[in-house]
């Protein structure tokens, strides 16, 4: 028997997490600093994690984003799952990945999860080499990220589109408790790659009963503030 069919794969989980800052779609990337023949390399790639022995999928998921956030309710979602071959085949990919787990790597597949979050959550990743960083999604799209993370953002991004046209209230997962309208088509906009007509938005606004107006107005604004409101569940 060839060594081609020597199976040899490690199942990892890793996680796009998407936040909103009121005007940007942003993704959490780990930097990580790679110390590779007496040089020093920044790298970037999602949060992630080889499952542990008797750890599900969803369990190690669920660990990443605690371990991110410190924060357990957060919506979490398996969306696909990647295994070319080649998606490891960057040594310093796997060179990494070695170093922090102590294992041999061979052929590595991922169960891919997209996480919504309200970026005003606190991040509390603590790690030697590494840290944790927003980064705008249409700046991600220029940068090389480890291993097919590029790919896997990408992927998440349509996901979260489709997801949306079943269930829109998944939109209140990425906005603070308090927001304006123009806010929420902002953030309906910068998923969708569009620009909405004010007057059609109002209208689709106008027919969701969960959306509830405050009696509140946006404050330390330089134009007209502007009437907040909330999502009620």
């Amino acid at each position: 028997m060839g060594n081609e069919f020597i199976n040899n794969p490690h199942i990892s989980v890793d996680c796009v997490v998407f936040g909103f800052d009121g005007e940007k779609l942003k993704a959490l990337l780990i930097e990580r600093s790679i110390h590779e023949q007496n040089e020093l390399y920044n790298d970037k790639k999602l949060p992630g994690s080889i499952i542990l022995n008797q750890e599900n999928l969803d369990d190690a998921a669920s660990r990443v984003l605690t371990e991110l956030t410190g924060l357990k309710n957060i919506y979490l979602r398996q969306f696909k799952s990647f295994g070319d071959p080649n998606r490891s085949s960057n040594p310093r990919d796997v060179y990494w990945l070695e170093e922090t787990t102590k294992l041999k790597i061979g052929r590595i597949i991922t169960v891919a999860y997209v996480a919504l979050i309200k970026i005003d959550r606190k991040i509390v990743f603590t790690a030697e080499n590494s840290t944790a960083n927003w980064f705008d999604v249409t700046e991600i799209s220029k940068m090389q990220l480890a291993f097919d993370h590029n790919k896997i953002i990408a992927d998440a991004l349509q996901h979260i589109r489709h997801q949306l046209t079943v269930e829109p209230n998944l939109l209140f997962e990425l906005l603070s408790k308090k927001f304006t309208i123009s806010q929420l088509r902002m953030l309906y906009d910068v998923i969708n790659q569009c620009k909405s007509d004010v007057r059609n938005f109002q209208k689709k606004i106008a027919q969701m009963d969960y959306l509830i107006a405050l009696d509140e107005l946006e404050e330390g604004v330089p134009h007209r503030a502007a009437r907040l409101y909330k999502y009620k569940r």
